[in-house]
């Protein structure tokens, strides 16, 4: 599966993007941000890569303008939600890119094959409280939210962080389209 936007390609990873992938893997603001380990070395992001070559719903972030990837998004298993047609949605993109409207329009993106492809019913996406950046990715998008989970989550440099939770329905996913369009 491959979609596209104006600036973007969304595909599956393969071999070829280690590079891309270990250049904005490897930075420490971006692993805090999404809460994994920075990657140290290309074997590090070798096995996460080969993880994501075999994970049909992850997708790499193509730049047209110079073919690089430069982040991922996912629909993976909703750990809260386990008795409905659901996923979770995650993200993460390459620091050079923040600042540009690219995550906001991958996530329209992704939406909009979620929900009228997949058909699922509902997705959840949340942020650590200090990520503000990606609070207003989600707010564009339409979500809604839903809470704060206080101390729910354990970095690797033993910070306890506070994660915003929000969902969209499939109703909702529609009439905010139908609104924007209005």
């Amino acid at each position: 599966m491959v979609l596209e936007t104006e600036r973007l390609i969304l595909r599956r990873f393969n071999i070829n993007d280690l590079d891309d992938f270990f250049e904005y893997a490897k930075i420490e603001e971006i692993g805090l941000n999404a809460g994994w380990i920075p990657h140290s070395s290309k074997e590090d992001t070798s096995l996460i890569l080969n993880m994501f070559i075999n994970d049909k719903n992850t997708f790499a972030i193509v730049y047209k303008n110079n073919n690089k990837v430069i982040g991922s998004i996912s629909l993976s298993r909703d750990k809260l939600r386990t008795t409905t047609n659901s996923k979770s949605l995650g993200y993460v993109l390459s620091k050079k890119y923040w600042g540009k409207g690219i995550m906001t329009e991958v996530v329209k993106k992704i939406l909009e094959y979620a929900f009228l492809n997949l058909n699922l019913d509902i997705i959840s996406v949340s942020h650590f409280t200090d990520n503000i950046a990606s609070k207003k990715v989600i707010i564009k998008n339409g979500f809604i939210y839903e809470g704060t989970l206080r101390n729910s989550f354990l970095l690797y440099n033993g910070k306890i962080k506070d994660k915003c939770i929000y969902s969209l329905t499939k109703l909702e996913y529609i009439d905010f389209k139908r609104r924007q369009y209005a």
